[in-house]
C-alpha cells in the first residue's frame, strides 16, 4: 500500500495558506490509502490559524497541527516523525508559501518504485541573488567537510521512503536548524537510492521569509559551525 503524508510546515503565510491547500488537498484524496496532508502551523502570529480553521471542514484529509514557534526544521523534523508514528508509507515535505508547484509532483510520485529519495533541485531560484549566492557556498562546504556534491541539500520538495527516513531521523540533532541539509549529506554519503529533479520555483506572491536576508549571513555561518560539529557522523546501514 501506498499511504503518503504530505507533510507541510506553516508560519505566518496568510496570503498564500488557502490556495495551496487547495492545490494539494487533491493529490492525498486522488492517492488515497488514508494519505493525509499534515499541516504543522509553528505558532503563527497572522491570519493563517484562523484561515485554516476555516478550510478544514472542506478537506477531511487534512490534519492541523499547531505547536509553538520552533522555527522551520525542527518543525520539518516533527512533522517526519508525525507522518512515520501515523504509518505513512511515504513522507512529501513543501512548503507553505506557493513557492513550489504541485505540477511538478507528479514526476516524483511516479518514480517511488526506483528511488527512496526523490528530491527536487531549483536550478532556476527566483529568490534573489544573495539566496542564490548561499546555496552556493553551502553546497562547497558539503563538498569540502563531507565529500558529497549536493545539487540542493535544503531544496523544500522531497519524497521520502519511510522506512529509509526512520533510520537516518535519530542521527539528527535536536539542535540543528536546517535538517534536511544534513539529511540529504547523510543519504548521499550512504549511497541511498535518490534521484535529483529540477523544479520550479517561483517568487513569493505575499508574506515574508521566516528567515530575512539580514539573518542569512550570521545563519550562514551557524550552520557551518554545525556541519564542523558533526562532520564525523556514523551513518546508519
Amino acid at each position: 500500500m501506498d499511504k503518503l503524508y504530505i507533510v507541510m510546515p506553516v508560519y505566518n503565510e496568510e496570503g498564500t495558506i488557502e490556495k495551496v491547500v487547495d492545490e494539494w488537498c487533491p493529490v492525498v484524496d486522488a492517492i488515497g490509502n488514508g494519505s493525509k496532508l499534515v499541516i504543522f502551523n509553528d505558532g503563527s502570529t497572522d491570519g493563517t490559524s484562523a484561515i485554516l480553521e476555516g478550510v478544514k471542514n472542506k478537506y477531511p484529509n487534512m490534519v492541523i497541527t499547531d505547536k509553538e514557534n520552533t522555527g522551520h526544521g525542527p518543525t520539518c523534523i516533527a512533522a517526519y516523525q508525525f507522518a512515520i508514528a501515523e504509518g505513512a508509507n511515504w513522507v512529501f515535505q513543501t512548503d507553505s508559501d506557493g513557492q513550489t508547484s504541485v505540477n511538478d509532483f507528479r514526476f516524483f510520485w511516479e518514480k517511488r518504485k526506483d528511488y527512496d529519495f526523490v528530491i527536487g533541485h531549483r536550478a532556476n531560484r527566483k529568490d534573489g541573488l544573495a539566496r542564490v549566492l548561499i546555496s552556493r557556498i553551502l553546497k562547497f562546504t558539503l563538498l569540502i567537510l563531507f565529500k558529497v556534491s549536493i545539487q540542493d541539500a535544503n531544496a523544500p520538495f522531497r519524497l521520502m521512503n519511510a522506512d529509509r527516513l526512520r533510520l537516518h531521523l535519530p542521527l539528527i540533532p535536536d539542535h540543528f536548524f536546517i535538517p534536511n541539509t544534513l539529511l540529504s549529506v547523510m543519504i548521499t554519503r550512504n549511497r541511498e537510492k535518490v534521484l535529483w529533479r529540477n523544479i520550479s520555483f517561483s517568487p513569493r506572491s505575499s508574506g515574508k521569509s521566516s528567515l530575512p536576508l539580514i539573518r542569512l549571513s550570521g545563519l550562514g555561518i551557524k550552520l557551518i559551525k554545525q556541519l564542523f560539529e558533526i562532520k564525523g557522523l556514523k551513518l546508519p546501514q
